[in-house]
């Protein structure tokens, strides 16, 4: 056994350029993605005198805008990304700018967007770093910042390309970083997640040419297994299904494990009946060919918005007194699968548990869903009345008053149109941040937020001879923006006093191409568009003459009211504390070791309510010097050391704007170093734009 431990260890090291897990050359530490380090410098008897080695200003922040990067650090260089989608190479030491890469300099379409981090790639004499910027993947010289010559055009590939559909019609990026074997670059995607949307194909690239290698189908096509879940034409028109958070290759295994999304539309999937594979699936593929090895779908016909949310981990427990090789994946209902990584049996046993069926029209509801025994939900299950806030006597009769007209039952009480209460919310339980492992102690670390959100279905404008701007608005945009056009900022911007922002055309070009995970209405006749436009911008309501032809299977009857969390008068969360969690569970016995508040409301602290718990997103990093590492706070904006054998606080700090990132551990000339991204932004906070290392005097 300690051969085959130290043959891994080999070939991690391998993979990642020569480092050990001392180093940071991958989002997430490694290959594995276990966000573990093995320095042991920083510790439980020190980390109280932790200081500010180096802060580095972006200078690209702005409102709204966020930093999600994981930073990558190989041979002493740090590379990361700003709020305005620029690739940078830091000294990993001191901070200073050693060089910059602007995606939008003389190029239409890349800029503003979330990112989590970039990939490093090297071979023979080639070091290069792959980060995407709207619908670009760059290649560019890990030395100089230079696009790659040879890869794509210019250095570039165009992402909407290779998904059997018109790439003008489609909106594709990434925000996680792709992964790499050998010399391929897997990718995965960030689609619409309304109609039209593409599909989310994960698909591997030559890391020296961007030629495409091969191309998994996600939503299945004729003749491939799982198209009879399906309705016969589905993969023609329906999107999603995507790898939007990253993906975890097993080098030794050649084998790559991937987390997938619901299928679009989210919340009503009239269009789309069947269990829909390989939505809501973690899937191995062989890392080289795409093919697939086993999967497990965790939600079956998804409703709820329930994407797999981190790519997975891959660990090592005990099991039955013999050591068994897994992945664990976390959720955003609250639960951990953990699967053997070679055929995909589940460690705990899985129930198939019966829930109501749909009562809206058009829809068929699964009977049954999966969940696993053990461990138990890190996140609570169901609200329930008594659950309500008790923050002050007003607060809690307001939410009491709002709760008794909606539905809550617990897990896949489906959507309604009375509204029905999901909890943990859309942003989980767990997010993308993703978890921590320590080999050592078998403990996997997960931050969770317990806010609950209301799902409301509404009927959607009906095309027809009296279509107006208005009602067309209405009918392709308001389950996003609303029908007021406010939007639910940061994820979907209010449209108010829009023209004070955007021009005419750039908001015409945003309608038309897509952003994000805004969908590309490029298959809008242009009078719509402009109708649109107008009526977002100038609030001119023109009629629209009635589109002819055969009715369009993305044309749904149900869209929803916005993406509403269930908060109190005041806005804080209608659910009593805890808001926000951080817990430590045991894979080898399934049970939670350790669970505690995590964040707090400055304001709140101030009159005396302390450690309610908040939203929180970024993961933690775990190190052999028994420490646990995280931001994630969104209001207090702490930096946080904790004991990880315990969940003592060690030590923190105040960033100058929240840290919604993962950190990176590393070591340069001896010197252990913490740095990571405040950003902030999130949520409606004050956006900032620092990296922030720390390391002892």
């Amino acid at each position: 056994m300690f051969k085959t431990y130290l043959a891994a260890i080999v070939l991690v090291a391998a993979v990642t350029g020569g480092e050990s897990r001392e180093g940071w050359s991958v989002v997430g530490g490694g290959p594995d993605g276990i966000r573990y380090s093995s320095l042991k410098q920083i510790g439980r008897n020190n980390a109280g005198q932790l200081k500010v080695a180096w802060t580095y200003e972006t200078g690209d922040a702005f409102e709204g805008s966020e930093m999600q990067c994981n930073p990558v650090v190989v041979d002493g260089t740090m590379y990361v990304t700003t709020p305005k989608l620029r690739a940078l190479a830091l000294d990993a030491a001191t901070g200073r700018l050693l060089w910059s890469f602007d995606p939008a300099a003389g190029r239409k379409g890349a800029g503003k967007m979330r990112n989590r981090g970039v990939t490093y790639w090297a071979e023979g004499g080639e070091r290069r770093i792959f980060f995407a910027a709207r619908q670009y993947l760059f290649s560019l010289d890990a030395n100089t910042g230079k696009p790659a010559e040879g890869f794509g055009e210019d250095g570039h590939i165009d992402l909407r390309r290779d998904l059997g559909r018109d790439p003008e019609q489609m909106s594709v990026s990434m925000t996680s970083p792709a992964s790499v074997y050998k010399d391929l670059i897997l990718t995965g995607s960030i689609v619409s997640e309304s109609l039209p949307s593409s599909p989310g194909d994960i698909r591997a690239y030559d890391a020296r040419t961007g030629k495409l290698r091969w191309s998994f189908h996600s939503i299945p096509h004729p003749g491939e297994p799982g198209y009879e879940t399906w309705p016969r034409d589905a993969w023609k028109y329906i999107g999603g299904v995507n790898d939007w958070p990253g993906m975890t290759v097993d080098a030794a295994r050649g084998l790559v494990f991937v987390p997938t999304g619901s299928a679009a539309f989210d919340f009503y999937g009239a269009n789309r009946l069947g269990d829909n594979l390989y939505a809501n699936c973690l899937i191995a593929l062989k890392a080289e060919t795409g093919e697939r090895v086993w999967h497990f779908q965790t939600v079956k016909h998804d409703l709820w918005d329930r994407d797999l949310p981190s790519p997975p981990s891959l660990v090592t427990v005990t099991r039955d007194g013999r050591r068994v090789d897994a992945v664990a994946q976390t959720t955003k209902s609250g639960f951990l699968y953990l699967f053997e990584r070679d055929n995909g049996k589940p460690l705990f046993p899985i129930e198939y548990r019966k829930y109501p069926a749909s009562d809206v029209d058009g829809e068929v509801t699964e009977e049954t869903q999966p969940l696993p025994t053990a461990p138990p939900p890190f996140a609570r299950q169901e609200l329930t009345e008594a659950m309500l806030t008790q923050r002050t006597p007003e607060a809690h009769a307001a939410v009491v008053e709002r709760f008794r007209k909606l539905r809550s039952a617990g897990q896949f009480i489906p959507p309604s149109l009375a509204g029905t209460i999901v909890f943990p919310g859309f942003d989980g339980g767990a997010e993308w941040g993703g978890a921590a492992f320590d080999p050592e102690s078998g403990l996997l670390y997960v931050n969770a937020n317990e806010t609950a959100w209301v799902l409301r279905l509404v009927k959607r404008e009906e095309s027809g001879a009296a279509m107006n701007a208005e009602s067309l608005y209405k009918k392709e945009c308001a389950s996003c923006h609303r029908a007021d056009r406010r939007g639910t900022p940061p994820e979907f911007p209010s449209l108010v006093n829009i023209a004070d922002k955007l021009s005419e055309d750039d908001v015409y070009a945003v309608v038309r191409h897509g952003a994000g995970r805004m969908p590309a209405f490029g298959s809008l006749p242009r009078a719509e568009l402009r109708a649109i436009e107008r009526f977002v911008v100038y609030g001119e309501n023109p009629a629209v003459e009635a589109k002819a032809g055969v009715p369009s299977p993305i044309d749904l009857k149900y869209g929803i009211d916005g993406y509403n969390k269930f908060l109190d008068p005041q806005g804080y969360p209608a659910v009593a504390p805890p808001w926000g969690t951080l817990n430590a569970i045991d894979l080898n016995t399934g049970a939670i070791r350790w669970k505690i508040p995590f964040g707090e409301y400055p304001e709140l602290a101030a009159k005396g309510l302390r450690d309610t718990g908040s939203e929180n997103y970024g993961g933690p990093v775990v190190t052999a010097g028994g420490v646990l590492f995280i931001g994630a706070t969104l209001y207090d904006r702490k930096f946080h050391v904790f004991d990880k054998t315990t969940g003592k606080l060690l030590w923190q700090t105040e960033l100058p704007a929240g840290g919604s990132a993962t950190p990176a551990v590393y070591e340069v000339r001896g010197k252990e170093y913490v740095a990571i991204a405040a950003g902030g932004g999130k949520s409606g906070t004050a956006s900032g734009g620092k990296y922030v290392a720390f390391a002892l005097p």
